[in-house]
């Protein structure tokens, strides 16, 4: 049986916002974000159809993609797209496949994204794909509260207003937004570094039922880094934090350093 072509975004003056994740297409937090958003502008939801967590910005190139339409997902009168792929092939499937959005934002994801987050966060790295495309791009984090809930509301109103703000006034090229929400109402938002969050990890090792070794690789946050101009100071205290990263991976103040200082290098060619 034929596929049904996917409906690419309409021809209205309606703002159009493609939304993606890497928690996958029946999360509670990418529903709750589609619906904010839906409030702003025309949504158009690609997600993974599966959970496809701390895969970073992987591209699928080695094998075929699907793209097939989801109706069972809970978004109502949204369009939504089941990908069999990474949150960064969601962003290109659907900008190529739907046409070019006015904004990409990806998440509410479950669990926090700070600090050294950020090299593996596919939520994260869907973001950083929209402005592959030169697309102003947001990701969104939640935290969950003590009891391991999560509550979606508050942050994905927040993110409806952040989002309209950056559709009327852009953000600056290749940076995008990354915010986390602490559970609970917010106190405010705060603009934030990011903090020295990161995983000490551990290695596992099991046997399966034939005696042969596995490994899990497992760990527990290290941050000890929570000054009240951190992401994760400000998520401790109440308010969402709203970092801006640039994908500026240069480190421009050692070039100069390096021309003369490494075996046949003499010169810069950047200012």
């Amino acid at each position: 049986m034929q596929s049904q072509a996917p409906t690419p975004f309409g021809t209205s003056n309606r703002k159009k916002i493609l939304v993606a994740n890497d928690d996958g297409i029946f999360s509670p937090g990418i529903k709750a974000l589609a619906l904010a958003l839906a409030e702003v502008g025309e949504v158009i939801v690609v997600a993974p159809d599966v959970e496809q967590s701390a895969v970073g910005h992987g591209i699928t190139i080695r094998r075929p993609l699907r793209f097939r339409h989801t109706a069972s997902a809970g978004f109502g009168d949204i369009a939504a797209y089941r990908v069999d792929g990474t949150p960064a092939d969601c962003v290109v499937l659907g900008v190529h496949l739907l046409g070019t959005p006015d904004v990409v934002v990806s998440g509410i994801n479950i669990g926090p994204n700070m600090g050294h987050d950020l090299t593996h966060s596919g939520t994260v790295a869907a973001a950083i794909e929209g402005l592959a495309f030169g697309l102003p791009s947001l990701a969104f984090s939640q935290v969950s509260s003590e009891g391991g809930e999560y509550g979606f509301g508050p942050g994905a109103a927040y993110a409806a207003r952040l989002v309209r703000h950056v559709l009327d006034t852009g953000l600056p090229p290749r940076t995008l937004l990354n915010v986390n929400f602490p559970p609970g109402e917010l106190k405010g938002a705060r603009a934030t570094r990011l903090s020295d969050h990161r995983y000490e990890d551990s290695l596992l090792r099991r046997q399966d039922p034939e005696g042969r070794d596995y490994y899990w690789v497992a760990g527990t946050i290290r941050a000890e880094d929570v000054g009240d101009d951190t992401d994760n100071g400000a998520v401790l205290a109440g308010y969402a934090s709203v970092t801006p990263v640039r994908l500026e991976l240069t480190a421009r103040d050692l070039l100069s350093s390096l021309a003369g200082g490494l075996p046949g290098v003499t010169e810069t060619a950047l200012a």
